[in-house]
């Protein structure tokens, strides 16, 4: 299914040389199958690719998935589905810390705001995107012909099919790709264990290798009220993980940035990264803050406290290779030889020789206005559920009114109802724990943009940080569901409406959706198309078939289960087992086991492998990615990377980089001798039914 225009114009190689035997994060439409025969002895073929993506599921709050049963059985890991156990426990009911079981249909629990996806079709849409775009255009007018014609696109898709359509940006915009989604709008929680074992070792493990995880869980997508007809679903491996053994992840990683210029890598070294960190960080001592009052807060902010730590951990590691010489050596030569190849000749000097100073000038631009940007636009009120709620009850009647070609993007027609129903999500909100992450956001922003910032006056109000925090959100009565809809109903009550958060909302909206604008027009713009002419100076000199970078849409990518020796040169085996656990175990956070964990000891084969590596090429959004071997069977599930792999996100390497996955096997021999989850054993046709 290779269109011949996008390997003629849009295909990036990384360098002149090959690459490492198991890279890529291979698009489904591109996947190299004589390659993995060549290395691995094994053909892939396109009933093997299309099981694959009619079984791989996307979960639009950020994770991945697989049915594997022909009843909606969905499979992925319990810090994907940890949003919907915190949601629905309660301080009565705390799933997260005891763990959760339906013994039958109708204890299936409804998961608030879930949704999930599956790809049915992949349709190349490059020159629709780019019909009203000329070489004269400028670079501001381009990008918005270009969103616009996205917007078009996917509303004459949804229309005409009723399903999910995504216009998908790839190789920077030297491609754009329509896919098209069946979306169930409807998913329920069957199973997750306690959160101690699923997440066991807490912060200090997370990224590291030996590990020991139970990170999975079960959910079930419903139609009309029934379990969804799902017949093609991945089967349950009999004999799990192998040492050796090719295997395949097929999931949504996130964002990479392998073929960011050199000027983008330094712009995330040295000024968003080191940033970020530092905002993060605020949010991170707010919550443990916040949850040190009392078990109820711990209750109600682990979820929240996980993923700001889980972020802060990928973005250090993240920023350790972008400090590493030898990282940026291999960048930086790799676009100095490019550049080289290309002004020795003048017809190429004359197409393509500015382009990565255009590049430069842009990341330089963006420097002025980068962390306003992120405060008040991308990223405001981190760790708040209600804000986002607020942003959108205000801007949705606004964009509506719009017309679609015209609107933020986030706000076209063919994804109105995702919106919606996200909005209008019931999950319950927690004003305490909102408060205190108001309040960090307005002492923050007093540090960042000074106490004089007439946005920062405004949102005081005359109060301190802690007294605006509390009058924003006691104010505010979004929390209700059919306030919201009220006010979703009408811009004009909208903004007239003196609910706290709202108010917060709009004291920001001004100027958010200005440095949004600029950012679109001076730095996007720019960076679009001039990442589109790299990547035909690329092809020009190197003529190399590629993978584009991350995008949050499906990937393949393939790899055995391989151990490595760690920087001291001590060998680290592929697997570990439940024995490796119990030896870990010492009683006390984050390494202490629940109780049915320690009664149940003597039942379990200890040698049973508990987590593996394999040197598949995986990436944030990975997680909940099913593993399968080369049949086509589950034979574990991908959770994580270990710390040397987090600048893979830059470069691939597999000297000692590797994706982290729970077992088969130790999935079924926890099912069966600790929870007693027959019910679940019998659909994956481990045991009779």
């Amino acid at each position: 299914m290779k269109n011949s225009n996008f390997w003629a114009i849009a295909c990036l190689a990384l360098a002149a040389v090959p690459a490492p035997a198991d890279e890529g994060i291979w698009l489904l439409n591109g996947f190299p199958s004589a390659r993995v025969h060549k290395q691995h002895g094994f053909l892939v073929k396109q009933d093997f690719l299309d099981k694959l993506r009619l079984a791989s599921v996307r979960l639009v709050d950020g994770g991945s998935g697989s049915f594997v049963s022909e009843n909606g059985l969905l499979f992925t890991n319990h810090h994907v589905a940890s949003d919907c156990v915190q949601k629905l426990s309660t301080a009565q009911h705390d799933y997260m810390k005891d763990g959760f079981y339906a013994k039958t249909e109708a204890e299936e629990k409804t998961c608030p705001g879930a949704e999930a996806n599956v790809l049915l079709e992949i349709k190349d849409v490059t020159a629709q995107v780019n019909r009203e775009v000329h070489a004269e255009t400028p670079a501001a007018d381009a990008n918005r012909l270009r969103k616009a014609a996205m917007s078009a696109v996917e509303k004459e898709c949804s229309d005409i099919t009723g399903n999910r359509c995504d216009v998908v940006t790839l190789y920077s915009g030297g491609m754009y790709h329509l896919y098209r989604y069946k979306k169930y709008s409807d998913v329920r929680l069957v199973f997750a264990p306690e959160l101690s074992v699923a997440a066991f070792g807490g912060d200090p493990d997370n990224f590291t290798y030996p590990r020991y995880c139970l990170d999975f869980a079960f959910l079930r997508a419903y139609e009309n009220g029934k379990p969804a007809r799902t017949p093609d679903y991945l089967k349950w491996s009999k004999s799990g993980v192998k040492q050796g053994e090719l295997t395949f992840v097929s999931g949504h990683p996130g964002s990479t940035g392998r073929m960011a210029t050199l000027a983008e890598l330094l712009f995330s070294r040295d000024v968003s990264y080191p940033f970020l960190l530092g905002y993060l960080d605020g949010v991170i001592q707010s919550l443990k803050k916040f949850s040190a009052h009392s078990e109820e807060n711990k209750r109600i902010a682990q979820d929240n406290l996980f993923s700001q730590q889980n972020s802060f951990k990928a973005f250090t590691g993240f920023l350790a290779g972008l400090k590493d010489d030898s990282l940026i050596g291999r960048k930086r030569d790799d676009e100095q030889s490019l550049k080289a190849k290309i002004m020795s000749n003048e017809e190429s000097r004359a197409k393509y020789g500015k382009t990565w100073d255009e590049v430069a000038a842009a990341y330089n631009e963006y420097r002025e206005f980068y962390r306003p940007l992120l405060l008040l636009e991308r990223l405001p009120v981190r760790g708040s559920e209600l804000f986002p709620i607020a942003r959108a009850v205000l801007r949705y009647p606004v964009e509506k009114a719009k017309p679609n070609a015209q609107r933020l993007r986030e706000y076209s027609e063919a994804g109105l109802a995702s919106l919606e129903q996200s909005m209008y999500s019931d999950a319950p909100i927690h004003p305490e724990m909102e408060i205190a992450m108001v309040q960090h956001y307005l002492r923050y922003l007093s540090k960042e943009l000074g106490p004089e910032n007439p946005l920062l006056k405004q949102m005081l109000d005359g109060r301190g940080p802690a007294e605006a925090a509390r009058h924003i959100v006691e104010t505010s009565k979004l929390s209700d569901v059919a306030e919201r809809k009220r006010l979703a109903a009408d811009a004009k009550l909208a903004a007239a409406s003196q609910d706290g958060m709202l108010k917060l909302a709009r004291i920001l909206d001004e100027e958010a959706r200005r440095l949004r604008r600029r950012y679109e027009d001076r730095i996007e713009a720019v960076v679009t198309g001039s990442a589109s002419r790299i990547a035909q100076a690329r092809f020009s000199v190197y003529g190399s078939e590629d993978y584009p970078d991350a995008t949050f849409t499906l990937r393949i990518s393939y790899g055995p289960a391989k151990g490595y020796k760690d920087a001291n040169n001590r060998a680290v085996p592929y697997a570990t087992d439940f024995a490796g656990l119990y030896a870990r175990a010492t009683g006390k956070e984050p390494y202490e086991l629940p109780e049915r964990w320690l009664k149940s000891k003597s039942k379990l084969n200890l040698r049973t492998p508990f987590n593996f590596v394999t040197t598949c090429d995986t990436h944030g959004g990975n997680s909940g990615s099913p593993t399968v071997n080369t049949k086509g069977e589950v034979i574990g599930i991908l959770f994580d990377g270990n710390i040397e792999g987090l600048p893979n996100r830059f470069l691939y390497r597999d000297e000692r980089e590797r994706s982290v996955h729970v077992p088969s096997q130790g999935i079924v021999e926890s099912l069966r001798k600790i929870y007693g989850a027959s019910r679940i054993l019998a659909e994956l046709n481990v045991i009779d039914k």
